[in-house]
């Protein structure tokens, strides 16, 4: 457990912290799925380790009616047969953002996104990989300590 650093962060910025739940609005508007959306959150909270955010997309996914056996194999999802090609290429393209100096956003990535996705919803769906990490910085940096208890108990 962590003591939050700045428990009041998103008090501290209120216009920054407007327009980014505009642009969650923006996102929520965009007619991609919102339980592609909720794992795609979900995997780059995982790799960022960020607790606040995992407690979130979890308890979010579970109440839109998400199996919970898909929520569990999020994190291996490249090894799992739960997923469809959809999915894969969202999932691939968050994980090549979310890490990005690392992966560079490899062409290979890119091709199964442009597979999957329309124009727009690349550019949709990348902004939402943007805000998820925006929003694990904030958190993670300030120390959020996520609720107590179960998702189911949130």
């Amino acid at each position: 457990m962590t003591t939050p650093r700045l428990p009041n962060h998103f008090q501290l910025a209120p216009e920054g912290i407007k327009a980014m739940r505009a642009l969650e609005a923006s996102l929520k508007a965009s007619g991609l799925d919102l339980r592609l959306l909720e794992l795609v959150k979900l995997r780059a909270s995982q790799l960022n380790h960020c607790a606040f955010c995992i407690h979130m997309h979890v308890t979010e996914a579970l109440a839109m009616g998400e199996d919970p056996m898909r929520l569990h194999m999020v994190a291996a999802w490249r090894e799992s047969s739960l997923f469809n090609s959809r999915e894969r290429a969202a999932l691939a393209w968050t994980e090549a953002l979310t890490l990005l100096a690392e992966t560079g956003a490899p062409d290979e990535d890119y091709a199964l996104l442009q597979a999957e996705f329309s124009p727009a919803e690349q550019v949709q769906l990348t902004l939402a990989i943007g805000a998820i990490n925006t929003w694990n910085r904030l958190q993670v940096g300030f120390r959020a300590a996520h609720p107590a208890g179960t998702a189911r108990a949130a």
